[in-house]
C-alpha cells in the first residue's frame, strides 16, 4: 500500500508538474491495492480484524454462538474455496493466452492475477485453521471471553 502511494504522488507530480500523461501509475494502483486486499485477507482473518457487528452472538447463550460460530466459518471457507477454484481458471487463463491489459502500458495481467489465487488459498488454510480451533475447542466464538469480560464490567 505504501508503494501504491508513492505511485500516486509520482503521477500527480508527473500530470501536474511535468504536464506529461501518466501511462502505468493509475493500472499500478489498482492491482497493487487489489493485491493488498486478496494478501492481506488472511491475516486479517488470523487477528479478527475485520468489521463484526455482535449483536447477535451477545444475546445468543453458548450453544448458540457456537453454532453460529460453525456456520459462519463453514459458510465462509465455503464461498473463499470456491472463489479460489474460479480464480485458479482466472489466473490460468491469462497465464496461458498471454493476455495483458488494453492500455498503452500491456501490463501482463497474470501478474496481478496471481495475487487472487495466493491470497484466497492462504484464506481458506486460516479458515481450515479456524474451524480446526472450533472443533477441538482452542478458540472461543466470536471472542466469548471478551464478551462475557465485557458484561461483568458493565454490570
Amino acid at each position: 500500500m505504501l508503494l501504491a502511494v508513492v505511485v500516486v504522488c509520482h503521477m500527480v507530480f508527473v500530470r501536474a508538474v511535468l504536464n506529461e500523461s501518466s501511462i502505468w501509475q493509475t493500472e499500478f494502483v489498482t492491482y497493487s491495492l487489489i493485491a493488498a486486499t486478496f494478501l492481506g485477507s488472511p491475516y486479517i482473518l488470523l487477528t479478527r480484524g475485520h468489521v463484526n457487528v455482535d449483536l447477535l452472538p451477545i444475546l445468543l447463550g453458548d450453544v448458540g454462538r457456537r453454532r453460529l460460530a460453525w456456520v459462519a466459518s463453514l459458510l465462509g471457507a465455503s464461498f473463499c474455496m470456491l472463489l479460489f477454484y474460479s480464480s485458479l481458471h482466472w489466473w490460468w487463463e491469462a497465464w496461458d493466452l498471454g493476455l495483458t491489459t488494453p492500455s498503452i502500458w500491456r501490463a501482463r495481467l497474470w501478474i496481478p492475477y496471481l495475487s487472487l489465487p495466493v491470497g484466497l488459498g492462504l484464506l481458506c488454510l486460516q479458515y481450515i485453521v479456524d474451524i480446526w480451533a472450533l472443533a477441538v475447542g482452542k478458540s472461543s466464538p466470536f471472542a466469548q471471553a471478551d464478551m462475557n469480560s465485557n458484561a461483568t464490567s458493565a454490570s
